[in-house]
Order: structure tokens, then C-alpha cells, then sequence
């Protein structure tokens, strides 16, 4: 929260000189927009509520998101949750605590077990350590794939001490950037904007508007909608989350299908009524309106343009294979099996049985895309206790029907463990391999920048074309194949409704409400999807059993292969 909350604050007379006004003088209008330049240096910080309801926050938050991950249908809880729940669990400890001073021995230092009234900055720190809980170990992936794909054993202790330094490694290297990437009051992070503008609502003092409501109402009124609303596609009627009416149409038609699901084909005229569809990349309200497009420029031209002209020629024999997927498949468009390839008891690459076999192919999409200690801990603590005790762990064919425990995240992992360990890029990326030409992306990467800038050099006074960011435009598309056709139009859609139409027309509106409301619907949404699963869900409770029950657009004949002659089950054969 460095950058937002460190905005200039310049003492200025009316004439612009000397002590007088406070003028917010930060670049960026969103952030002059949210962030008050005021401080209390009286207010406590680091207090033992902020260490206690801390690191609770993080173990808790860390604790939640690893068990979730695991599961077929990934809940996120977020640490605006905490952010919630710390504030009257704050507020109570200040009420209860005695204020008793305690002294270290042998020291001059001493602290207060209740320094007053609960402050906006403890507040804050507790968010910092919940954030690091829920941001989740990457690690943890390494992990899960050796122990329940690869079914391999693996000793606990270099395990956690690779989720504990890979963490601390990625801090240090934050530290090292932090005067570029946090002290620059140009590198702003708009998701913080959403956690400021809640902890204004939470702790300032303000009169309801005539006619309107204040932003903490505002909050609890959203919030309160949110959290009833989110039992219907978490609960009743989960195919709402990506609702696709040309598969109804034509149910036998597999291009229509396929050009018509909006989570297994190009997604035309799919749409979802779930804030969990439209946030799957992260809320749309708090990026800039140039962020959405770039980004969407970027996914349209993968997606729209480059993938159906490579489908349609079947380039790398990808119409054996389904259009969108994070799986590897053999020649026959079957799921690639990698025990063919190894030696069972030496765990070393097979090359005579790999040319026996098949070379390993991917979908065209995926193949064009191709408080740490604690929370580590905590992460590496529920990921090696499911794994050890939940049997055939993230192995559908293997698990109990209905069995929750898919591992969709590490099924993404385990497949680019195969391709860029087991098989390795040699194989795969060379003249050895069948994806050479997809190397000339590294150059066209690199050098894609270079036109726009020499173009905003030529043409100073076409403002435009410093609104064209490379980076985000090549970047657009690799939110594949784990966000779907659906998650990219319902993100952009309400992130252009809401940050061009809202913007412009209703300023006023969006500066008081609008990140408001994305932490409102983000919290809903968690404190329900926990609520289902500890109520209900944990005792295999469901939904009516319904057509709608099934999470799927249904859409069964979007992810079959095109190619004549390939048997796949559940599909026509061609």
C-alpha cells in the first residue's frame, strides 16, 4: 500500500509557495481520487492486536485458499475478508485487553497490551500479513506434482524449506526493486485502491448524504446482496456462472458448439450471472479503462485471429485435440500417459519407449501461450496433510464419484512439469520437436515494443499511441486455458461499462462508490462459498439435482477433436 499511501502532501499557499494548503499532487487521477494525504503520527501501529490478529489472519487465510485449491470447483478467499472480520474482533480487543504495560527483562522496552482505541494503521498492517496468506506459495505445485501425479516420495523437511526460500527469494528481489516499483508514484497497483477505499468507508466519520447513503452503508447494503445472491450459483444453480444458448440451440452440432461454449470454445454469445465468472482474473473495477483494452486487443488477436487460422489448417495436428485445454495428449488425441515413458523404479526419461509411443502434443491455445514464512508454512501444512491422507489425490478416474478433490490448478503444473521437465524443451522446441516455430515469439516479443515507441516519437501530437502498451497486448491472451472465453467478456465488459461509462458520465459516483463495491462483491461471494462448503458441501449436501446443477455450460461436444478418425469417449467419430 506504499505507493497509494504515500501520495505527496505539499504545503502550499494560495499563490502555490510556502506553508498553507495541503495539495495532493500525485500523477495519477485515480489515485488523487481515493487516497486521503492525511496522517496521524499519534496512532499506534505495531501493537500485539496487529500481531495477534495478523499472523491469525494469515494462517487462517493461507490455511483456506491451499484447502480450496484442491478442490474441482477453486474458491479464493480473499483478504478483504480479513479485513472485515479483523476490524470488530479489533475493536473488542480494545474494549477487553487491560491497558497493562509489560517490560522486557534486562531491557528498556516495554509495551501496552492495549494502547487504545483500535487505529486505521493497525488495521491496515493486519491486512498486509492476511494479503501474504492469501496470495498462496507457488512452490506448494512442485509439490503436490510429485506426490499425486508423479506418485513419488518426498521427505517434509526440504519440501518446506523450498516453499520457505522460494518465498523469501521473491521478496528480496521486491526489496531490491521496491524504489521502482513501489516508491515511484507512477507504479501504482490499483487493486489497493479497493482495500483503501474500504478501510475509509470502515474508519472515517461521515453524515449520510441527503437522498443517498453513506460508503459504509453503501458497503453493507452490496456486501449483505452479494453474500444471499452468490447461494444461487454456488448452490442451485451453478450453470448460471457461463450460460452459452447456441449450444442449446443446436445440441448435435459440434462446430456450433464449439463456436458457441463459453468455457470449452470461442464463447460467442456465452455470458455468465455470477461475480465469480466476471472476477475469475481478479475484479475488473479497479483497472484503468487502457488496461482493459490493451489486454482484450491482445486476447482478440490470440484468440479470435491467430488460434482458428492454426485450427483450420490443423497446425501441429491440432484438430485431433480439443480447442481449449491445459492437458497433453498422445497422437490419437488421447490424454497423454507418461508412465509409458518412464522407468518405474529409476524415474529416468525412456527415449526408445517415447519413440515407440508418441511424441507429446498440446491444444493449439495452450501451446501458443505457453507474513511470508507463515504463510508458507501454513500452505506446506494443508498441502502435505491432504495429500498424504485424501487417497488418489487430484486423480479424477481414480477419486469416488463426485469426489471433489481434482487439483484443477496442479493439472496445469503437472502438464508443464511434462513438457518442460520429463520430455524437456529440447524435444519439444527444437528441430527435434514438432513446436520449433513457435520460438520466433521470443523475438517478436522483444522487439514489439520498438514500433510504438518510434511511432509516439514521430507523431508526438497523436496522443494516442502512447495508450498502446505492447507488454499487456502480448500478455492479453495468457490468462489461457485456464480463463476461459467467458471470463474475458464478462471481465471486460463490466470493466468498460464501469470505468468508461461510469467514469465519464458519473465521476462523483464512481470516486465515492465504485472500489467500494468491487470489495463488497469480492467479500460476498467468499464468506458464502465458505459458508456452503462448511455448512452444506463438507456433508457431501448438494444443490437439487437438476439440469442446472452441473457446473458446465453444457456444451459436452465443444472439446472434440475435429481431425476424421480420432475416438475419443463421448464423441462422434469424424
Amino acid at each position: 500500500m506504499d505507493v497509494q499511501c504515500e501520495a505527496a502532501a505539499i504545503p502550499m499557499d494560495k499563490d502555490g509557495h510556502g506553508d498553507g494548503e495541503v495539495y495532493n499532487d500525485n500523477p495519477i487521477e485515480e489515485v488523487r481520487l481515493t487516497v486521503p494525504i492525511t496522517d496521524d503520527p499519534s496512532e499506534p501501529a505495531l501493537t500485539v492486536r496487529t500481531w495477534f490478529l495478523g499472523l491469525l489472519s494469515c494462517c487462517i487465510l493461507s490455511s483456506l485458499n491451499q484447502f480450496f485449491s484442491y478442490r474441482q470447483n477453486v474458491l479464493t478467499v480473499t483478504s478483504v475478508s480479513a479485513q472485515i472480520i479483523s476490524l470488530p474482533l479489533g475493536k473488542l480487543m480494545a474494549a477487553v485487553l487491560p491497558t497493562t504495560k509489560i517490560r522486557f527483562p534486562f531491557t528498556n522496552f516495554s509495551f501496552s497490551l492495549n494502547p487504545g482505541p483500535f487505529t486505521i494503521k493497525e488495521h491496515a498492517l493486519i491486512t498486509i500479513f492476511a494479503n501474504c496468506g492469501a496470495s498462496g506459495v507457488y512452490a506448494i505445485y512442485i509439490v503436490a506434482t510429485v506426490k499425486a501425479f508423479y506418485r513419488r516420495k518426498l521427505h517434509p523437511i526440504p519440501a518446506l524449506l523450498l516453499a520457505q526460500t522460494t518465498q523469501l527469494l521473491g521478496y528480496g528481489w521486491a526489496g531490491m526493486f521496491r524504489k521502482y516499483l513501489v516508491e515511484s508514484p507512477y507504479m501504482w497497483w490499483p487493486g489497493l485502491l479497493v482495500q483503501v477505499s474500504l478501510f475509509r468507508a470502515l474508519h472515517e466519520k461521515e453524515s449520510r448524504p441527503k437522498g443517498g447513503l453513506s460508503r459504509l452503508q453503501f458497503f453493507l447494503i452490496v456486501f449483505i446482496s452479494s453474500f444471499a445472491y452468490y447461494i444461487i450459483p454456488g448452490f442451485l444453480f451453478p450453470s448460471i456462472s457461463a450460460l452459452s444458448f447456441v449450444c442449446w440451440i443446436w445440441k448435435d452440432s459440434l462446430t456450433a458448439q464449439m463456436i458457441g461454449s463459453g468455457l470449452r470454445g470461442f464463447g460467442i454469445g456465452s455470458f455468465g450471472l455470477d461475480w465469480s465468472t466476471v472476477a475469475y482474473m481478479g475484479s475488473p473495477l479497479p483497472y484503468p479503462l487502457i488496461t482493459i483494452v490493451n489486454i482484450m486487443v491482445g486476447f482478440f488477436l490470440v484468440f479470435y485471429v491467430l488460434i482458428p487460422i492454426l485450427y483450420s489448417r490443423n497446425a501441429y495436428e491440432s484438430r485431433r485435440f480439443p480447442l481449449l485445454s491445459s492437458h497433453t495428449f498422445d497422437l490419437q488425441g488421447n490424454t497423454y500417459n507418461i508412465s509409458r515413458i518412464l522407468n518405474s523404479k529409476t524415474f529416468e526419461f525412456n527415449q526408445a519407449e517415447y519413440d515407440n509411443y508418441s511424441k507429446l502434443y498440446m491444444s493449439i491455445t495452450f501451446a501458443i501461450l505457453v507474513g511470508t514464512i507463515v504463510a508458507s508454512s501454513t500452505c506446506f501444512g494443508t498441502a502435505w496433510y491432504l495429500l498424504s491422507n485424501v487417497e488418489n489425490m487430484c486423480n479424477p478416474s481414480l477419486l469416488p464419484e463426485g469426489s471433489p478433490w481434482t487439483c484443477p490448478n496442479d493439472d496445469v503444473f503437472y502438464n508443464a512439469s511434462i513438457i518442460w521437465g520429463v520430455i524437456g524443451p529440447l524435444r519439444m522446441f527444437t528441430k527435434y520437436g514438432i513446436y520449433l516455430e513457435l520460438n520466433w515469439f521470443f523475438l517478436i516479443g522483444a522487439l514489439s515494443p520498438f514500433p510504438v515507441w518510434w511511432l509516439s516519437r514521430k507523431y508526438p501530437e497523436k496522443k494516442w499511441i502512447n495508450l498502446i502498451h505492447m507488454p499487456l497486448i502480448m500478455a492479453g491472451a495468457s490468462g489461457l486455458p485456464s480463463a476461459k472465453a467467458v471470463h474475458y467478456m464478462m471481465w471486460a465488459s463490466v470493466g468498460i461499462f464501469f470505468n468508461w461509462y461510469i467514469y465519464n458520465k458519473y465521476k462523483g459516483w464512481w470516486a465515492r462508490h465504485t472500489y467500494i463495491l468491487s470489495a463488497a462483491l469480492d467479500a460476498g461471494v467468499a464468506f458464502m462459498g465458505v459458508t456452503l462448503y462448511f455448512a452444506l458441501q463438507s456433508y457431501n449436501i448438494n444443490g437439487p439435482d437438476w439440469w442446472g446443477l452441473e457446473a458446465t455450460d453444457h456444451c459436452p461436444l465443444a472439446s472434440c477433436p475435429t481431425a476424421p478418425g480420432i475416438r475419443v469417449k463421448g464423441c462422434p467419430v469424424l
